[in-house]
């Protein structure tokens, strides 16, 4: 799990949550940096080593672990790892906004120079959203006329302004996979141990003229109508409300408005690694989490402003995730939205292949179950994390792939993949687009699909866990859970693997027909964190969230 998991949902909310940051509250930017280059990292503490979780290897240079080294290593191991996989072609580097990203970048370009590997950096020296570089990968890759190419991404996505963020998608566009994480993290931490003596280098002087230039803006922004009715938005008159919150959107909205003649306004241009004009997240910490409605409260009271726009969207710093404002829902549950994209999307997409599926992660609200069933198509079930779409989105079988946490992507208007990554932008437009095809905000068809399959309530909950009840509870196996009965239903199902693809939950699921709960250790906190929903009302899901806290406790002590 990645850091920005650290807000716990059962604690109470910090007295000054979504309002905005005080000057206490604001990163030393001076000495985060001085901390990048002058901080070494110690690889006998485990927190100080590297770490590729479902989002790739993030950390502060403050705590010692995301400085100089560290990327001077996982650039190192990246380069080795893509030759032992006959990669030949240029590596695609994309970086947001936080103040840790240009100096990160800085290095792996020396980095990628030092070993003759080709760069592509963005032609205008702008910021790089995460979907437009997988929109890069696949396109250059399609053309296949520089060889593969594959693409290093500098964020922590939606991480407080301290923390900073390395990852790494292969030619399929989207995030590694764990083969490939597991191997770059091993040899990471071998340079890491080695005082980086195999490490290649040049200086950034030298790495930034080598570097080739890709127009990334041009090439997404200019794609948009092979995946999206632009022309339903324009023709409605649907009036767009757009907050990059700070993010590497920002230059693209602009862009997207002007090019495609929409009537969308960028409601903050502001860029400041500090995030000063963020309001704070529900813990009080600076988060750039566009499913929060306290981070996102500068966007929600714009829309309170009667008959402004009909739309209101914003995407995190990368913008792999998107976060929907509608006059008359607020900010909308990430779940429900999903749920609503997918009804959509499935009706109007008419040269999509018949049996395409719907791809959810496995503690995404079981409403996507039900809307999927009703359309007559397939489920694929996950474990948490993006990765496990990309393949489907690769080849096209799987239509859509959504995450609880506001992720998602889908195909082409021709059932082509477009992105192998999460795009929040994309999804941000279709919002516009399912409001100027229909009439209905998103927030309006989400209460009618309530009507049709009930209306469920969802929360996730945080709960007391060493290190040792953490690993133990990663490793159940169905036989470690006894339980027949959650919450006065049979239970139907005992999880430890996904359905749709058979890999390890790393935790327990436990389903009933109208409700269930999953349980996973957090792996940046001694806690382990418990999704419930039930379609029988909120006091059903207290008695399912008190009851999952007796069946894992017993199934932590079953275990040796």
């Amino acid at each position: 799990m990645c850091p920005s998991e650290a807000k716990a949902t059962n604690s109470h909310m910090h007295p000054r949550a979504g309002q905005r940051a005080l000057p206490e509250d604001l990163v030393d930017l001076n000495a985060l940096l001085r901390a990048y280059y002058d901080r070494r990292p110690d690889p006998s503490d485990p927190a100080q080593r590297v770490s590729f979780g479902t989002s790739g290897h993030r950390g502060s240079s403050l705590d010692g672990a995301f400085n100089e080294d560290h990327i001077a290593a996982i650039t190192q191991a990246i380069v080795e790892y893509r030759a032992a996989q006959g990669v030949t072609g240029p590596m695609l580097v994309g970086r947001d906004t936080h103040g840790l990203s240009e100096p990160a970048w800085r290095t792996a370009l020396e980095v990628l120079a030092g070993n003759d590997v080709e760069a592509l950096i963005d032609s205008r020296d702008g910021f790089t959203p995460t979907p437009a570089v997988s929109h890069a990968i696949l396109g250059l890759n399609r053309a296949a006329t520089r060889g593969q190419v594959d693409g290093i991404l500098i964020t922590p996505s939606h991480n407080p302004p301290r923390d900073g963020g390395f990852k790494y998608n292969p030619p399929s566009g989207g995030p590694a996979g764990s083969d490939a994480t597991n191997a770059i993290a091993a040899r990471a931490n071998a340079l890491l141990e080695s005082g980086l003596r195999d490490v290649r280098r040049t200086s950034f002087e030298r790495a930034l003229a080598k570097a080739g230039r890709y127009d990334f803006l041009a090439r997404y922004v200019d794609d948009l109508p092979n995946i999206l009715d632009l022309e339903a938005i324009r023709r409605a008159g649907v009036r767009i409300g757009a907050d990059p919150l700070g993010g590497a959107s920002v230059g693209y909205w602009g862009e997207i408005a002007d090019r495609h003649r929409l009537d969308l306004t960028v409601v903050n241009t502001a860029v400041d690694p500090r995030w000063a004009f963020m309001p704070l997240d529900t813990d009080g910490k600076i988060r750039m989490d566009c499913s929060s409605p306290s981070a996102m409260a500068n966007l929600i009271q714009t829309m309170g402003a009667p008959g402004l726009y009909d739309i209101g969207v914003g995407n995190d710093a990368d913008a792999d995730r998107h976060g929907i404002v509608t006059p008359d829902g607020g900010l909308m549950n990430p779940n429900h939205y999903l749920a609503v994209a997918i009804a959509y999307l499935f009706s109007h997409r008419e040269h999509w292949r018949s049996d395409v599926a719907v791809g959810k992660t496995l503690v995404s609200s079981s409403m996507i179950d039900r809307v999927t069933a009703a359309l007559g198509r397939r489920l694929f079930e996950t474990p948490v994390g993006f990765k496990y779409f990309a393949p489907g989105l690769f080849d096209g079988s799987l239509g859509f792939g959504g995450e609880e946490s506001a992720g998602a992507a889908f195909l082409r208007l021709d059932g082509a993949v477009w992105t192998t990554d999460k795009d929040g932008l994309l999804l941000a437009l279709l919002a516009a687009e399912i409001l100027g095809v229909t009439g209905r905000s998103p927030s309006e068809l989400y209460e009618a699909l309530t009507v049709t399959h009930g209306n469920p309530a969802y929360a996730r909950v945080d709960n007391p866990a060493s290190r040792a009840q953490k690993a133990r509870l990663g490793a159940l196996s169905p036989q470690d859970v006894r339980v027949s009965e959650l919450a006065g239903e049979p239970v139907t199902h005992v999880l430890t693997r996904a359905p749709g693809n058979d890999e390890p939950i790393g935790g327990l699921k436990v389903v009933t027909e109208n409700a269930w709960f999953a349980a996973r250790p957090s792996g940046t906190e001694d806690v382990y964190k418990i999704y419930a929903e039930s379609f029988l009302g909120e006091d059903h899901l207290r008695q399912v969230q008190d009851q999952a806290r007796e069946v894992v406790a017993q199934a932590l002590g079953s275990t040796t």
